[in-house]
């Protein structure tokens, strides 16, 4: 259940600390105060959108922390003992929200940062939220079939069908574009055969182009090549003046002074080195000579090699050492559709078994929800007479498409094979139609409240919340509606914001939301009320401005109808 809420600087509320007991517990006070705003920030809190007009004008950030008792809720304790969020020796988790001016949010789960999504799982666990346009909502086809599959707790065998649909849509897709491809088949293997054959033909080793290019280089140049290392050759080695000769003369002298001083040793030595580095140098230079080769005949040959590489290079549009690379795709492409009559019969096979996969758990789905169509209906009928409306009749039908039709095949979907449609019948003898169809506002708020009141009898949440649910309804009804809700107050936590005193008047807890205008800002109050401010309360709610004796007696009335317990103890 909730227990506390903490909000700062959001919408027209400067801070509120808000203590929630158990039972049923009202929000109420005049138009404008900013009831439904607290059903907004606990919304936020629990994972809806946000954006920066939720911050107080002139505030950097808006702030909501929602404290919630999670002992008795093991689904909720579960997903967060999973998801390491949990609290060792604690039974309350914390959730905590902040929107900044800027559009910018953060969200915490027990002072772990999350992502909003985990918010919403979460919240899913804990909190139900029945709006004020609910019933707008109701004219959907998919609001209908979704309210349908929560009544039902389809939710696995939801899941299992979205996942066996994926399956299938990603063989199918597949599928279709193998078949595409069959039709531009022989062409395109034509193509690449030939392109292939051409690119073997050439046969080209991978280092092939980068030996060419030196080859290449070496014989293009082999004169002037001949002629440096030759002239390198006599000035090292062979002249009368070379390096050699100098340097052997120069190791001669030293040597005969390393007696007068030795000091010269060193210099000696790195003379010596450097005299057989040269003479291994000229013998590196004479072999070079000797071996190096003018070719013309080989040169053109080279010459011709490269330009049949260029010319496929640029036919394929990629660089020549790239060529052996482009001929492993273009073969891999030919085994490709070689083989693609095998691969799409392979595909089809797997895309019928993914299809009768997903039906087979399609049809389980089907069966439950119209097990609880059935069910459902027959409650909701039940609710729309208690709300005076005699004869009302309510039906959920639940079509099947014809999955065996191979002339006009049914399009499969992520959420099954059905058309799930609400309708009702508002006078007696009147066939049951669309909810759309013939349903006027009055009539569509009391089904609307229905509905949410027996699948709120339904649910296992700890927490329900009614945001105005009653709009649209008085008198007798109202106080039906005040009824049935203080009795789901007996078993799971109510809140309720109403502007109806036959509603409020039977709450376990009552607040009250106070809008205070000042000269430069507007803010929201809330008070929690005791029992001469509650009859004070429902007696504004009943006779408006003027407040008179009757009309007190008259609040103390209708509050003692809840406080007596009959409400209570009747089932």
């Amino acid at each position: 259940m909730l227990t506390h809420l903490y909000i700062r600087n959001f919408a027209i509320i400067d801070t509120l600390d808000l203590e929630f007991q158990t039972g049923m517990t009202v929000l109420t006070g005049e138009t404008g105060a900013g009831k439904s705003i607290l059903i907004d920030a606990i919304g936020l809190v629990l994972g809806d959108r946000a954006d920066s007009t939720m911050v107080k004008h002139g505030c950097e950030k808006a702030e909501i922390s929602l404290t919630i008792d999670v002992a008795t809720t093991p689904a909720a304790t579960k997903w967060l003992a999973e998801n390491e969020l949990d609290q060792l020796d604690q039974t309350e988790c914390i959730l905590r929200r902040v929107i900044t001016h800027a559009g910018k949010s953060r969200a915490w789960i027990n002072g772990s940062p999350v992502n909003l999504g985990m918010l919403k799982q979460l919240g899913g666990k804990l909190v139900d939220i029945h709006g004020q346009h609910e019933h707008q909502s109701l004219m959907k086809k998919e609001m209908q079939r979704q309210l349908l599959d929560d009544v039902a707790d389809n939710h696995t065998l939801l899941k299992s069908v979205k996942k066996h649909y994926e399956n299938w849509k990603t063989l199918h897709q597949r599928y279709e574009t193998l078949s595409q491809q069959q039709d531009e088949y022989h062409n395109t293997i034509d193509l690449l055969t030939f392109q292939t054959g051409e690119l073997e033909q050439l046969q080209l080793n991978n280092n092939e182009i980068e030996q060419l290019n030196e080859e290449h280089s070496r014989l293009a140049n082999a004169e002037q090549l001949m002629h440096l290392a030759g002239t390198s050759y006599q000035q090292l080695y062979d002249d009368e003046n070379a390096i050699y000769s100098l340097l052997s003369t120069i190791t001669q002298n030293l040597s005969a002074h390393t007696h007068t001083d030795t000091r010269l040793k060193t210099p000696l030595a790195l003379i010596t080195s450097a005299q057989i580095h040269i003479q291994e140098a000229a013998e590196e230079l004479r072999h070079y000579v000797d071996t190096l080769m003018i070719d013309p005949e080989r040169l053109s040959s080279i010459e011709k090699r490269i330009a049949t590489i260029q010319t496929l290079a640029r036919k394929h549009q990629v660089n020549d050492v790239d060529l052996p690379y482009k001929l492993q795709s273009l073969q891999q492409q030919v085994r490709e559709l070689t083989s693609a009559s095998y691969t799409l019969e392979t595909i089809q096979e797997a895309r019928d078994k993914a299809k009768s996969d997903y039906l087979q758990i399609a049809r389980k789905l089907s069966k439950a929800r119209k097990k609880t169509a059935q069910t459902l209906a027959n409650d909701v009928t039940h609710a729309m007479q208690t709300l005076s409306m005699k004869g009302g009749l309510f039906t959920i039908s639940v079509q099947t498409l014809d999955t065996n039709n191979t002339q006009h095949p049914p399009t499969l979907s992520p959420t099954g094979i059905d058309h799930i449609q609400f309708n009702v019948s508002a006078n007696p003898g009147q066939p049951p139609q669309p909810l759309v169809k013939v349903a006027s506002g009055g009539e569509l708020s009391r089904i609307s409240l229905a509905i949410q009141m027996i699948t709120a009898q339904k649910t296992t949440l700890p927490a329900l919340i009614f945001d105005e649910v009653d709009t649209g309804v008085g008198g007798a009804i109202a106080e039906i509606i005040g009824q049935q809700l203080r009795k789901l107050g007996c078993n799971q936590q109510v809140l309720c914001v109403t502007h109806l005193p036959q509603v409020a008047a039977l709450s376990h807890q009552h607040y009250k939301i106070v809008k205070i205008k000042q000269k430069q800002s507007t803010s929201t109050h809330i008070v929690c009320l005791n029992k001469k401010q509650k009859i004070s309360e429902i007696a504004r709610m009943t006779g408006g401005v003027d407040i008179t004796t009757s009309t007190l007696a008259l609040a103390k009335e209708m509050i003692d109808k809840g406080d007596n317990g009959e409400i209570d103890n009747t089932s």
